[in-house]
């Protein structure tokens, strides 16, 4: 399914104007966003997080193309606020925390109640995000989350909104560490071929392990474009992943936590001391790996 101008438009303003390639701040994270600002007081509360995701976005998510933002702390908040910058683009998640577990014993996405193309809209959004859990070893287009990807495609097609599907693959109850890391890779390929068949038109996945890994990821995808996420890898890891990424064919990088992890703090000035001294330059060096493999 080709991109409407529309949607084209938002691919656009979610890309660097340096490199044309997506890059994206991910900061829909809730609880384990909490769990990183908690401080010696105890376990972070909500006020933690509305504060820190609007440092995150003043001081760090202003200075790129575009935010990923969960619709229940501060969507709407940061656009009718002034809070996020005007020439900075807002993606909204449609994903609720968490999974729900299927009769087949597979990890079933929720997503947020009320929340569809129509709400993102009225949110500000300028694209939308849906996360979906999914084995693709174990299930296939028939599936809940195929169908689900197809369901979503439909809505944001009807209301001409830019959906980016990520999909997440793991690590079966019983399954053992190392052999769901050698599976990990294929899994990533098989999951790409199943959202293209359920019309997905821009994508968000897991690093593949290789070069051989993203190339096979780009064969399987064909014209749609995908970005690589972080996984909360430690920042220098990500960068070399994103360069392996990119030389395989990716067209960019939607980076949360590898990003702004260690720039947390319970206490608000010292969280903005490290977004400007520690977030932006690691920032500018995902731009840098962007723009080289532009050249």
């Amino acid at each position: 399914m080709a991109l409407t101008t529309a949607q084209r438009r938002a691919y656009q303003q979610i890309s660097d104007a340096a490199s044309g390639r997506m890059l994206v701040i991910a900061m829909d994270q809730r609880a384990s966003m909490k769990s990183l600002i908690q401080g010696t007081a105890g376990e972070a509360t909500q006020a933690d997080l509305v504060a820190a995701k609007l440092d995150l976005v003043r001081y760090l998510g202003n200075e790129a193309p575009g935010v990923l933002l969960d619709p229940e702390t501060v969507v709407p908040q940061v656009v009718d606020d002034g809070v996020l910058a005007r020439d900075c683009a807002l993606m909204v998640g449609m994903d609720a925390t968490g999974f729900d577990v299927g009769a087949t014993g597979l990890r079933e996405s929720r997503i947020v109640p009320g929340v569809d193309a129509r709400r993102i809209r009225a949110l500000g959004g300028t694209a939308a995000k849906l996360n979906v859990y999914m084995r693709p070893d174990r299930e296939g287009v028939d599936g809940f989350a195929a169908r689900m990807i197809a369901s979503v495609v439909q809505d944001c097609a009807r209301e001409d909104v830019l959906l980016i599907v990520e999909i997440l693959t793991y690590a079966l109850p019983d399954e053992p560490a190392e052999d769901y890391k050698a599976l990990a890779p294929q899994l990533v390929v098989k999951a790409a071929a199943i959202a293209r068949e359920c019309g997905a038109q821009v994508m968000k996945l897991q690093y593949p392990g290789s070069l051989e890994g993203c190339q096979a990821v780009t064969a399987a995808l064909g014209d749609i474009p995908w970005a690589v996420l972080s996984a909360g890898v430690d920042h220098a890891t990500f960068l070399g992943q994103l360069r392996t990424a990119l030389e395989g064919g990716a067209s960019g990088a939607i980076a949360g936590r590898s990003l702004w992890k260690d720039t947390l703090s319970a206490d608000p000035v010292e969280r903005k001391r490290r977004l400007r001294e520690l977030g932006v330059p690691r920032l500018r060096e995902i731009q840098a790996v962007l723009g080289g493999a532009a050249s």
